[in-house]
């Protein structure tokens, strides 16, 4: 980003040399980015280029074969997912975890059970501080629907959006364990041209209010250059450019590989 007040900021996250092979395939290699305060950056690339293998290496749902992940500053490589989501990196998924029976506002209220777990005696003897927490949660969830643009649909049941706000409930779940970095794995897919430039908008509200940075791997391209202030592209497993959406999408070797290059994404 231009601003150099961000630029000196520390690092939200930071890849370094992330590798990931499986037999003899490499499925990632040598690939390093960061994500700054305050950004919105979009990981692109053709299919089968590494993008969600990388997000499951960040996220610790696998384990590099070599390279480092940090947060903060902090060493996170080989966490669990669950340690990395209560460090404050939360991601979404190519397949959705929205209870469908469930109404708009259960499904965010679930999303909050960083904050809301309680020991199991307390489930029986319920005191001050667990009816506080209760009230907080469901204060939060209100926001978070209010902020997504959902709140005439807060009492429907799940089964009964349509895609683009299956989507905008998805994000909101994740926003329920208070990110500070929101990962998000084809966020627009299914999304018709109108439903994803309301998308888009909402992401841009989010980044540098709700949460503090935003990672999103998606096929949509003009969702991506419409949001990202920076454009990381992978192909065959490896980082092929890195910039700005202007620089990415004039760069010929991006053409040549994923954007004119015949490849759909």
């Amino acid at each position: 980003m231009s601003s150099g007040v961000q630029a000196m900021a520390p690092q939200a996250l930071e890849v370094r040399g992330l590798s990931k092979s499986f037999g003899g395939i490499h499925a990632v290699k040598d690939v390093s980015f960061d994500v700054r305060p305050g950004e919105i950056v979009g990981l692109i690339g053709p299919n089968g280029a590494g993008k969600t293998t990388c997000f499951n290496l960040i996220t610790g749902f696998y384990t590099p074969s070599a390279g480092e992940v940090r947060f903060g500053g902090t060493p996170v490589t080989g966490r669990k997912p669950f340690q990395m989501a209560q460090m404050g990196i939360v991601r979404s998924f190519q397949k959705t975890n929205i209870l469908k029976s469930l109404t708009v506002f259960e499904n965010v209220l679930t999303g909050h059970y960083l904050e809301a777990r309680q020991p199991l005696w307390r489930t029986f003897f319920p005191g001050r501080a667990v009816r506080r927490t209760e009230h907080s949660v469901r204060e939060s969830a209100c926001r978070i629907i209010q902020t997504m643009g959902l709140t005439h649909r807060i009492d429907t049941p799940a089964s009964s959006l349509s895609c683009g706000e299956l989507r905008l409930l998805e994000v909101s779940i994740a926003l329920a364990a208070k990110p500070e970095i929101l990962m998000l794995d084809e966020p627009a897919a299914g999304l018709n041209s109108q439903e994803a430039r309301t998308f888009g908008e909402v992401l841009k509200s989010l980044r540098g209010s709700i949460v503090r940075s935003i990672l999103v791997v998606e096929h949509n391209m003009n969702l991506v250059m419409s949001v990202s202030d920076r454009v990381v592209v992978m192909h065959f497993g490896q980082k092929l450019a890195e910039g700005s959406p202007a620089e990415i999408q004039g760069d010929a070797q991006v053409i040549e590989a994923y954007l004119g290059g015949g490849k759909k994404g």
